[in-house]
Parts: C-alpha cells; sequence; structure tokens
C-alpha cells in the first residue's frame, strides 16, 4: 500500500514521468535520494518514457521508440528513486494519499493491483492531452498522438492502410490512405512533413504500387487564419510554403464541427475526405486534476499555481508542466512547451531541497529560447531567443542545417539530463556507428 518503507523521511512523490518528471525525479534521487535526505517516488501509467516531441517520428515510423525509449524502473535503479506503476485516478487530500489504478495487460487480466502512495510534498507533472472540445465523432474516429502506445498504433494502422493499398487486385481504393490532421500547431505542422517522407520511404521499400502523387494525399486543417498560429508570422509563412511545395493541402481558416468515417466536416459546411484522421488541435490537462477538492483549476483542468509553482490553495502540492497555468509578468501563461517543463524542473529541483531546510522559495520566470519546428528531411526552421540571439538582435530567424543541429541539441539537453554527459555521448556515438546497419523506417 505504501511507496517507501523508509517512514520517517520526507516522501516527496512525483506523478507523471514526462519530461519535466523524469528529469526532477532524476536529479532528487542523485540529491535527496542518494544522501538519505528523502525519499523519492515516480508513479506514471506507462513503464517506459519517450521524449513527446518525438512521438509524431514513431507515428511516422521514422523513429523506432524501442531504440529512444527510457525504463523508468532502470532509470529508478540508477538514480536512487523509487517507480510505481499505474494511473492515477484520485489525490486525497485530507489523507494525504495519491490513489492508482490497476494495471491489465491486453487481455484485461489484472497484475498489478490498485495502490494508494502517501506523500508530505506532492508534484503533479502529468502533461496534457489532446482537447476534442466534445466534437461530435472525434473520439470515434481519430487517432490522437498523446502518448507512445497511441503513436505506435497509427504508425501499425498506417503501414497495414499501405499494404492493403499495395497488395488489392484491380481497383486499389488509393482514398484509404488520403490523410487528414486537424491542428497545425508544430505537431500537426512535423506530422505531415514526416508522413510525406515516411511514406515515400515505404514505397522505395519496395510498396511500388502505390503512387505517391496520386493517393498519399496530405490535408492539414487549422482554424485560425495561419499554420503555426502561436508562432511569428515570418516562421509560419515559410513553413506553409514549404508544406505547399511538397504537395500539403492546407486549409486555416476551417473549424471543424464533426468527424465520421469518411473525414470531417467544417463550419463553413465544407467536407474533407480522409480515411486516416489525427486530431492535434488543442491541450487541456487529464480529467481527475479538476476533481481534486479544495485546488483551483482553469477551463483546461490545469491546476492554478503560483510563481513558486505551488498550487494556489496548497503549499505541499506543487504541479508544473502542460498540467499548470503558472501567471507571468504583464498577464500572460507559461506556455504548454518542453522548454518550460525543462526550466520547471530545473527550479524545483532547487526549491525542494530548500524545503527541506526550511529556506525561503525561489520563482519560476520563464525564458524564451525560441522555436524550431522540424520538417523532417527537408529542413529545419526556427527562432531563436536568448544570450546567443541577442549578440544580433532580440530574435534570430535560422533554417537548414544550423537549425537542424539546434533541433537535434534539445533532445541531447534532455538526455543529458537524464544519463549525464558521458553516457549520452557514447549513445550519440553508438547511434551514429549502428544506423547504417538498420533500415531508415520502421517497417513493422
Amino acid at each position: 500500500m505504501t511507496a517507501n518503507p523508509s517512514r520517517e523521511l520526507h516522501r516527496i512523490v512525483i506523478v507523471g514521468g514526462g519530461a519535466g518528471g523524469l528529469e526532477l525525479a532524476t536529479r532528487l534521487g542523485d540529491t535527496l535520494g542518494r544522501r538519505g535526505r528523502a525519499d523519492i517516488t515516480l508513479i506514471d501509467a506507462s513503464p517506459t518514457h519517450l521524449w513527446k516531441p518525438l512521438l509524431h517520428e514513431v507515428a511516422a515510423g521514422t523513429l523506432d521508440s524501442r531504440e529512444n525509449e527510457v525504463s523508468y524502473l532502470a532509470q529508478a535503479h540508477w538514480h536512487h528513486f523509487h517507480f510505481r506503476q499505474g494511473r492515477v485516478y484520485e489525490v486525497d487530500r485530507a489523507n494525504r494519499l495519491v490513489r492508482t489504478e490497476a494495471v491489465r495487460d491486453e487481455q484485461g487480466n489484472e497484475y498489478i493491483p490498485a495502490r494508494a502512495f502517501p506523500y508530505d510534498t506532492l508534484v503533479l507533472a502529468v502533461g496534457s492531452v489532446s482537447n476534442d472540445f466534445g466534437i461530435p465523432g472525434v473520439r470515434e474516429h481519430c487517432f490522437y498522438l498523446d502518448s507512445q502506445a497511441q503513436a505506435e498504433a497509427f504508425h501499425r494502422h498506417l503501414l497495414r492502410a499501405c499494404y492493403f493499398a499495395n497488395t488489392t487486385e484491380g481497383e486499389r481504393q488509393p482514398a484509404r490512405l488520403h490523410t487528414a490532421i486537424v491542428g497545425a500547431g508544430a505537431t500537426g505542422v512535423e506530422l505531415a512533413a514526416e508522413l510525406h517522407h515516411a511514406t515515400r520511404q515505404l514505397v522505395a521499400y519496395g510498396l511500388d504500387r502505390i503512387d505517391p502523387a496520386r493517393d498519399l494525399r496530405l490535408t492539414l486543417i487549422e482554424a485560425a487564419d495561419r499554420i503555426l498560429p502561436g508562432l511569428p508570422p515570418r516562421l509560419s509563412g515559410q513553413v506553409a510554403d514549404l508544406l505547399r511545395s511538397i504537395g500539403v493541402e492546407i486549409l486555416t481558416g476551417e473549424r471543424i464541427v464533426e468527424a465520421d468515417a469518411g473525414g470531417f466536416r467544417t463550419a463553413s459546411g465544407r467536407y474533407v475526405d480522409a480515411a486516416i484522421k489525427v486530431w492535434a488541435a488543442g491541450i487541456r490537462a487529464p480529467d481527475f486534476l479538476a476533481r481534486i477538492e479544495g485546488l483551483e483549476c482553469n477551463r483546461l483542468n490545469q491546476l492554478m499555481v503560483r510563481p513558486t509553482l505551488q498550487t494556489t490553495k496548497d503549499d505541499d502540492i506543487f504541479a508544473m508542466g502542460d498540467c499548470s497555468a503558472c501567471p507571468m509578468p504583464g498577464g500572460a501563461w507559461v506556455p504548454p512547451r518542453a522548454q518550460a517543463a525543462h526550466q520547471q524542473a530545473s527550479l524545483l529541483a532547487v526549491n525542494l531541497r530548500r524545503r527541506l531546510e526550511g529556506r525561503p522559495l525561489r520563482e519560476y520566470r520563464y525564458v524564451d529560447y525560441g522555436s524550431l519546428i522540424n520538417m523532417s528531411r527537408y529542413s529545419t526552421v526556427g527562432s531563436l531567443m536568448g544570450n546567443i540571439a541577442r549578440l544580433w538582435s532580440p530574435s534570430v530567424f535560422v533554417e537548414g542545417a544550423f537549425a537542424r543541429i539546434v533541433y537535434l541539441s534539445l533532445y541531447k539537453l534532455h538526455q543529458v539530463a537524464l544519463y549525464g554527459v558521458v553516457r549520452t555521448a557514447l549513445m550519440t556515438m553508438a547511434n551514429l556507428l549502428t544506423r547504417r546497419t538498420r533500415p531508415r523506417m520502421k517497417l513493422h
């Protein structure tokens, strides 16, 4: 029933093993856990971690998730914290408990019972999921890319659709490969470019009865008046031009009102045919957060926090990343981005140590280092901000090889936070040495 046998130690429970949660557990384990100053427990529904910005590559098949996933159990062993698998459904503030559902296999057989974990300090880092806004048919007919399991399920479906189109005699029903992505934020845009590249790789590997120009149609649908509406217009325009140049159809100003087996219907009355449908529009935090008695949430289920990342109504509960609503000077809110989760994990690693020592907590200040969009093998574009950019101007537009290097470095920084510099360097070298012995995409 309990997460640790050391009842005399301060119990820190972290719920959610995404980029921020796993980095925080690793840092605290290496400091407080290793020195016996606190008992650290990480809870996640999955047994493995995959950096969320890679999910569109897993979905397309251009990245094998098995080669890039992190075992929570191994990471916990190496870095002096506990890992407990289970999906949290309730936080019992009165009894200071976190409750998890039973874990079941594919056949529905229970192999980990429902449990409860006591805490002295609780950190909620459960990220976000796609927001379907209650639109009819979306949940029944669309794929989501919120998790590794969902990305892998999409990849399997894509492969089977391509195999069917390549082997069916007579009328091949090319419309079975028509794909529409709703939501032209970073995920939707990067997925469109990655799918364009991946499907042509499949043809090159031998599915040569598929005509890419005719059968592999891609449509990107966005309710705003331009793609990447949260990023600078110059960056948005360049990405749109690149997508159109490779044949991706872009529909802006089109709000989805219904989805069915054949496609999407928009508010303007337009019907977009699509056998394969992906929903990447909007986010919200998991529903159980809104059910935590006594805590404040916004309409997206995000927990309201102070700049110390403590929830507004409970000093013992912290929230970070996409599941939190953290204010910034001027009235804006910290955006739900990977760099924010990384920064907040670094702050909490310091603040939780200070809290045990009875020292005042530091406040979080979001630093925007810019935005980068990875367009598969076609290009990488973005804008850089911060100290490097200010050598020239407040914001520097980058593209091509340099932008690609910067984009890849973001993942390397995440790996360094988990493994350290030496091990990350060795892993990178091993990948470079073996990449030519593997196919360029996952074919099963």
